[in-house]
């Protein structure tokens, strides 16, 4: 019995960590989880198959088009038989076939130039998705180390709760032995209160941190996940932002950034919509094919036999009677479905040529407008190089003042540690009263929270930088 009980105790906590393992997130896990499930991605990657139709479309367009057509009606009265072209006075019916086969031979190059644009709006659609993916990468790793950022302060808060309630059992020792007067335990009383709150302030910063990283990810806000806390978060060494180059990171930037890419090949396909638009000057030349029949219940063969005749002709000016036979319709006969589509089957072919000379000036407003677009996408494509520029500019800006920040910061915290040491050791001798001891110690807490701070923004600047010189987004 007691085997039994340790077995289904030790599944029992199998189960649990194996939940705990699957519900813990790593900065990796999280990127790849939204790249699958990120709105935003999932529209880029619509887009993508949506501009793969339009180019299987042009592609296709260059096959011959083949189409089949029948008809079929009744006529009524004074009517032309559709097979015979006479006019008849009954009721007929009729019906037609045929198979017809158009191909483009030649039309300015229209046909080529529409495929090389497709082909080029499509790699771009794939380019703009991998920005996209890039761009949710970066917010992921500002969510999660936002995460970090918390729970350390958290952790910080609850050490500095300990602190003053052992703080504050210390000072009632004290005043027990008639050390202390009994109102310095209110300002740690004040104290914890201000260190409880603290806590409630952390707490609240990391589930903030978490609902963002979710909303990015796309997972329900419900579901309880836990990221991956390494067991030390450093700054990577020998890393001087002072020897960032803006011309090398940019000039990398223009290499690994995907929407760069995508602009130049906008332009080139904008570059190929004019071409486009100019062949509508250009003549059209064309191949066409045609097999058809047709059938119509009026349409009769006759049938032939012997008939006698007389016929008077005058022989020396005497009229002489002359009787003969010969062939001649007696009768019709309705020829039957089958043999009407035999007999009616004919074939066509031939080649087709279309000059345009007068478009109502359609063709030229089309090349006017192309043209403006392809200025217009120089001007984007400039602005894109701008905006990447800037980024990098800042990027690198803001990395050199998050390093100087945290310089300062952790100078403020030197001095304030030993601040607090000496109130510290002052304190215990009388020296001080408490509120001089909690000022100290507060000035060392909230120091200590402005090194925390600058570390991760210090942190996550540094991977800015790294994102544009085409480096992954990990933490080291």
């Amino acid at each position: 019995m007691l085997q039994k009980i340790t077995l289904l105790f030790m599944s029992l906590c199998l189960a649990m960590l194996a939940g705990n393992a699957q519900n813990t997130w790593s900065l990796e896990k999280c990127i790849d989880y939204a790249r699958q499930n990120n709105l935003s991605v999932k529209q880029a990657e619509y887009s993508i198959k949506n501009t793969d139709l339009t180019r299987k479309q042009n592609e296709f367009n260059r096959l011959p088009g083949l189409s089949g057509r029948t008809s079929g009606g009744l006529q009524f009265g004074r009517t032309i038989d559709p097979t015979t072209n006479s006019f008849n006075t009954e009721q007929i019916t009729f019906n037609s076939f045929s198979i017809d086969l158009n191909a483009t031979l030649y039309s300015g190059n229209r046909l080529n130039n529409a495929v090389k644009q497709s082909r080029i709006d499509l790699e771009a659609a794939r380019l703009d998705a991998q920005a996209t993916v890039n761009d949710i990468g970066l917010s992921i790793a500002n969510a999660y180390l936002s995460i970090l950022l918390a729970e350390e302060q958290l952790e910080n808060a609850r050490r500095r709760l300990e602190l003053s309630q052992s703080q504050l059992d210390q000072t009632d020792k004290l005043i027990r032995a008639g050390s202390l007067p009994p109102n310095d335990r209110l300002d740690f009383l004040s104290q914890i209160a201000l260190d409880e709150q603290s806590i409630i302030e952390a707490q609240n910063l990391v589930a903030i941190g978490y609902l963002n990283l979710k909303q990015i990810m796309e997972i329900d806000p419900n579901e309880d996940i836990r990221i991956v806390r390494p067991e030390s978060i450093n700054i990577p060494e020998g890393v001087d932002p002072q020897g960032f180059q803006l011309n090398e990171v940019y000039n990398a930037a223009l290499q690994t950034q995907p929407q760069i890419r995508a602009a130049d090949l906008r332009l080139e396909s904008a570059q190929l919509e004019e071409n486009i638009a100019h062949a509508g000057f250009l003549p059209t030349l064309s191949l066409f094919a045609s097999l058809n029949t047709n059938y119509s219940s009026a349409f009769q063969s006759p049938i032939f036999g012997l008939v006698r005749s007389k016929q008077t002709v005058f022989i020396n000016n005497d009229p002489v009677e002359i009787e003969f036979e010969n062939e001649a319709p007696v009768d019709y006969k309705n020829i039957a479905f089958g043999k009407q589509f035999n007999d009616n089957f004919g074939q066509t072919v031939g080649l087709s040529l279309g000059v345009p000379i007068y478009s109502n000036h359609s063709n030229r407003i089309a090349v006017e407008r192309a043209r403006l677009n392809v200025l217009n996408t120089q001007v984007t494509n400039r602005q894109q190089r701008q905006q990447l520029k800037t980024d990098v500019q800042r990027a690198i800006a803001d990395a050199r003042a998050a390093r100087e920040t945290l310089q300062a910061s952790q100078r403020t915290a030197d001095a304030s540690q030993a601040a607090f040491e000496n109130a510290e050791k002052r304190f215990k001798l009388g020296a001080i009263n408490s509120l001089e001891y909690t000022t100290a110690r507060n000035n060392l807490d909230r120091a200590l929270v402005d090194v925390i701070r600058a570390k991760y923004q210090y942190l996550f600047n540094l991977k800015v930088v790294d994102f544009y010189l085409g480096r992954p987004i990990i933490l080291d």
